[in-house]
């Protein structure tokens, strides 16, 4: 097993303290630090990104060939608020004070905070591969940013992002959160270089930080998942939802898609609607439509190729849906692009 301590004062000693302790390199890009690990402690890396007004990320792609647990002392000076999602594996949590740690498995969020002084347990199992995003505030730094408006939060977070002085500790574990998962792979399709990378990553980063914030209110409002489904029920819709999104053309219908997934319609259902705000029906249609209008933007295909390319039979339904949903006809829509092009 590995234990060892890490006391920083800035987000930057974080990655210095993990390299000393574990080995590896670190290579810097544009502001953003990567540490390399092939080792007997570790093989895989950990990214970490700093934004303006006390934002950074912390992105572990690693698996550890021993059990290793990190205690992070909360400093008078860095002591974030921590939102940490598991979109592989799993870890466990515990504040020094407790005896009893924590399980955050994939899928699942942890947010947390401690007092000045108090040590913060991360448990990693041996040989578990990890991919594990953490975004890290400054409450000081954040605080100051003209944008910020933190009195509309609920009461529970206000309060943790207001106490600057770190006087007390936080610790909220969430539920299964699929979206987040979806986040994270647009997070890692970025494929841009220097500045417009780093700005892109930071919109992202954003964008997950508000899934968060909503999941706890959710959780504070008791609003739980379907009682019709469980976790691993939640995760095969996922697999199938994604499918649909990466081949729009394909013959789907309820009941192939009950038969190819084992579950009944009605939790196909169910998860569809938790998931994406939409019947399984709906969800195919919206799918199609949106990969129809990136068509009749990027493509030289004609609106008869696009209806027929993305699955629809009907050319006179697929405009009218298409004029519903975008107040505008595909063939107005295709000479709006090649005007602008």
């Amino acid at each position: 097993m590995i234990e060892f301590e890490i006391i920083a004062d800035s987000p930057n000693d974080t990655l210095e303290q993990i390299k000393d302790a574990i080995g590896g390199s670190i290579e810097e890009h544009w502001g953003e630090c990567t540490l390399v690990i092939d080792n007997e402690n570790a093989a895989g890396k950990i990214r970490f990104i700093p934004f303006d007004w006390g934002v950074n990320l912390l992105d572990l792609e690693i698996t550890f060939h021993k059990e290793t647990i990190i205690k992070i002392k909360a400093h008078d000076v860095f002591n974030p608020i921590r939102f940490i999602y598991p979109s592989l594996g799993s870890l466990t949590h515990r504040f020094g004070v407790d005896n009893k740690e924590k399980l955050v498995e994939q899928f699942q969020s942890l947010i947390f905070t401690n007092k000045t002084g108090g040590h913060n347990h991360i448990h990693f199992f041996k040989g578990e591969p990890l991919e594990i995003n953490i975004i890290q505030i400054v409450r000081k730094k954040f605080l100051k940013k003209r944008t910020t408006n933190v009195s509309t939060l609920n009461e529970k977070l206000y309060e943790v992002f207001v106490d600057t002085d770190h006087d007390h500790r936080f610790a909220n574990y969430g539920t299964l959160n699929l979206k987040m998962a979806d986040l994270i792979i647009g997070l890692k399709a970025i494929k841009s270089k220097g500045m417009l990378r780093i700005l892109k990553i930071e919109a992202r980063v954003y964008e997950m930080l508000s899934l968060h914030i909503q999941q706890h209110n959710r959780l504070l409002k008791g609003i739980a998942l379907p009682t019709s489904l469980v976790k691993s029920e939640l995760k095969i819709v996922r697999k199938f939802g994604n499918q649909i999104l990466k081949n729009p053309a394909k013959d789907y219908t309820l009941h192939k898609l009950s038969l190819k997934s084992g579950l009944t319609q009605a939790k196909l259902q169910d998860g569809f609607k938790f998931l994406y705000k939409r019947t399984v029906t709906e969800y195919i249609r919206h799918v199609r439509l949106e990969s129809a209008r990136d068509l009749l933007k990027t493509t030289d295909l004609n609106v008869s190729q696009v209806v027929y390319s993305i699955g629809f039979s009907s050319r006179s339904y697929f405009s009218k849906i298409f004029r519903e949903k975008y107040g505008i006809t595909p063939n107005q829509f295709k000479k709006k692009t090649l005007v602008y092009s």
